[in-house]
């Protein structure tokens, strides 16, 4: 009886709205998920909020390398920076690849570093109200992306490779990581992302 009673309750709480900094609109035909307010919280948070917007993640002509001469910035702010961007990628996949790049020096946070996390802050300025859409009325297929770079960390020389999944037209899963080996060409790099993309 007592389960019961807890069923009950939870189905007179009505459509989810927000959940964990989700938020969730549903109609009869979609559902759209968008993390707008939490976007707005950090760009509060790290005194972004009147900045100028950008275009794009970052420059094509940004590679993060080894800053051995760069200006050492505050640990705990970088990586508060970092965990907070990490967390809006369920919902905003494409900032995942940058995101995890920059992550990738948060033992010895540099300015440049910094400064890259901070573009994201100013691509997210102008992108805060866009989500994931997914409509009920869709043909449901299955299609999958596959992708990698050959020795894109200049650091270790390892490439990274790059999946996606959609339903239809909504992207269901994703996802991005180095490689654990060195390949020694394109050809080999993209068959581990594949043999990866399979499982």
């Amino acid at each position: 009886m007592a389960a019961m009673q807890g069923e009950f309750e939870i189905s007179m709480m009505g459509e989810l709205s927000f959940f964990l900094e989700l938020q969730v609109k549903q109609s009869k035909d979609d559902i759209f998920q968008s993390q707008t307010k939490y976007c707005k919280e950090i760009l509060k948070k790290f005194e972004m909020e009147n900045c100028k917007e950008a275009s794009t993640l970052m420059p094509t002509s940004c590679y993060m390398d080894a800053d051995l001469a760069g200006t050492i910035v505050d640990q705990t702010k970088f990586k508060g920076l970092i965990g907070s961007l990490l967390y809006l990628t369920d919902r905003k996949p494409n900032i995942m690849f940058v995101g995890c790049l920059c992550a990738r020096f948060q033992s010895n946070p540099k300015e440049s570093y910094f400064k890259a996390a901070k573009r994201i802050l100013k691509y997210l300025k102008g992108t805060t109200t866009v989500g994931l859409w997914y409509p009920s009325h869709s043909p449901i297929h299955l299609v999958g992306y596959f992708d990698s770079d050959f020795a894109g960390c200049k650091l270790d020389r390892k490439s990274t490779s790059d999946t996606c999944h959609l339903l239809g037209p909504s992207l269901i899963s994703w996802h991005s990581k180095k490689q654990v080996c060195v390949t020694n060409s394109n050809v080999e790099a993209e068959y581990i992302v594949v043999g990866s993309y399979c499982t």
